[in-house]
């Protein structure tokens, strides 16, 4: 039975609980240990080594504070999306979601959007996995380099959701030892327990002794907010891959019930190793890098090579999970009428080539407007995708807000991940998310990023809004 039938047959869409996902032409290739692993390692994109050094030189120790505010922010979304996905798994997820709870045009709104923003991520990571490649083998050249790494992660997605679930284990796993192996050293380093360091640890101290705990008052807090908060892009990847697993909703409640401590060892526990082993005005941080000048201090050997490789692994997980991302929301699109039909069709493995191929075309795109036209084309894009992240969690709020009902009327006993203190701590994440993006525009560093992005969005919303329009005209005569 084809999935079309089926929601013939049940009267339903995808999204909509009760309707059968294993129909739809994906299969169930992702074993639990890739879900747990893709879980945890969502949350830790490259953006976290990259650019945590900008947000220290704003803020100071207070950027602990504006990680701890989008830590929340996250942990409260996931827990909606959660609620969602556990209930009813689906490949499209919050798009899916957003379609049953609020109307087509906006599963069609946020779908594309979403797949926008990670096809331009695509160009990103391959530009900066290219330029370590290429201080490493300088005879290759750095388009060469973007060129062959989006070849091998594109052939890795198309031969099965497994091949992409087992690189993903092992990329997402590196990031974890990594991580955690940081924590421990530094924490070691820091309260004066690591033998043969070279920094004499300082405890607490460096929190404080170079102009206080907020040297550059409490506006700088948000001004790290706006730093770190697309470093945290990603985390709802799991959402979307558990429609592909062997137990969905025991993947997906693992994946939400675990984001909390995934966020405070990963995100506060690192930058805050990084604050303790160095006074945060060290001019070190900025011109090595954090993690770079933390290790530096201890008398880590090779440091900056050892980085190197982490980030690498970073930006191939990210490039992975990203064309993975894409080509499922283009697949689940397709599936809904709201992308071209070979978008929804799946080869014998369950694998959606078109979709894939779709999207892997618009990336390579990007990287070539990358190269060409970097300072025009290529920062358009850039700068129009910038804010997709926080639409996107606004509209799991407002989509959260509205399909609790629909579950508890339609399938009660599937809602096992219950949002806390529905419905007051969704409106007030919502509120907090669209404040953030009412300070970017004041901000002038991030005023255009969230101006061309919301110009695109609403683009993109009337397209929705009009073709709504058109088949409800059409089915009414």
């Amino acid at each position: 039975m084809t999935t079309q039938q089926t929601l013939q047959k049940e009267g339903g869409r995808p999204g909509e609980p009760g309707t059968p996902q294993s129909s739809d032409g994906l299969k169930a290739g992702l074993k639990n240990r890739h879900l747990s692993m893709i879980a945890i390692g969502g949350v830790i994109g490259a953006g976290l080594f990259v650019g945590s050094s900008g947000g220290i030189a704003k803020a100071g120790p207070a950027i602990l504070v504006s990680y701890l505010l989008v830590g929340a922010m996250v942990v409260f979304v996931m827990r909606m999306l959660g609620e969602m996905a556990a209930a009813s798994p689906n490949s499209g997820s919050f798009s899916a979601y957003a379609d049953r709870a609020l109307g087509r045009w906006a599963g069609f709104s946020i779908g594309w959007l979403y797949w926008f923003f990670w096809v331009v991520v695509l160009a990103v990571e391959a530009t900066a996995g290219a330029v370590i490649l290429e201080g490493w083998i300088p005879a290759v050249p750095q388009w060469a380099w973007a060129l062959i790494v989006m070849v091998v992660l594109t052939a890795t997605n198309l031969v099965s959701v497994s091949s992409y679930g087992e690189f993903e284990f092992w990329f997402a796993g590196i990031k974890v030892v990594a991580i955690g192996a940081f924590v421990v050293i530094g924490m070691l380093a820091v309260f004066g327990f690591l033998p043969g360091s070279d920094n004499p640890g300082a405890g607490l101290a460096h929190l404080t002794d170079a102009g206080g705990f907020m040297p550059n008052g409490a506006g700088a807090i948000l001004t790290g907010v706006l730093m770190v908060v697309f470093s945290f892009m990603g985390s709802e990847i799991v959402t979307l891959a558990a429609g592909e697993s062997e137990d969905p909703r025991r993947a997906v409640t693992k994946a939400t019930n675990s984001v909390i401590w995934r966020i405070a060892v990963f995100y506060l526990g690192s930058i805050f190793v990084v604050l303790t082993l160095l006074p945060w005005n060290d001019k070190s941080i900025v011109e090595k890098g954090s993690y770079v000048a933390a290790l530096d201090s201890i008398g880590i050997p090779h440091a900056g090579q050892i980085m190197n490789v982490i980030v690498l692994t970073a930006v191939l997980s990210c490039l992975n999970s990203g064309l993975y991302t894409a080509s499922r929301m283009a697949f689940s699109l397709g599936e809904r009428g709201d992308a071209p039909k070979a978008f929804a069709k799946a080869n014998a493995k369950g694998v959606p080539t078109a979709a894939i191929l779709a999207s892997v075309a618009f990336g390579f795109a990007a990287v070539y407007f990358n190269y060409a036209f970097k300072d025009t084309v290529f920062d358009f894009l850039l700068s129009s995708s910038g804010a997709v992240a926080l639409f996107v969690w606004l509209v799991i709020c407002f989509t959260q807000l509205r399909m609790r009902g629909i579950l508890l009327r339609e399938v009660p006993e599937k809602v096992t991940v219950k949002m806390w203190l529905f419905p007051y701590l969704t409106w007030a994440t919502a509120a907090m998310i669209t404040f953030v993006l009412a300070y970017m525009v004041y901000d002038k560093d991030n005023r255009e990023v969230v101006l061309l992005s919301t110009l695109v969005a609403a683009v993109v919303v009337s397209v929705g809004v009009v073709l709504d329009r058109v088949r409800k005209a059409r089915s009414a005569h």
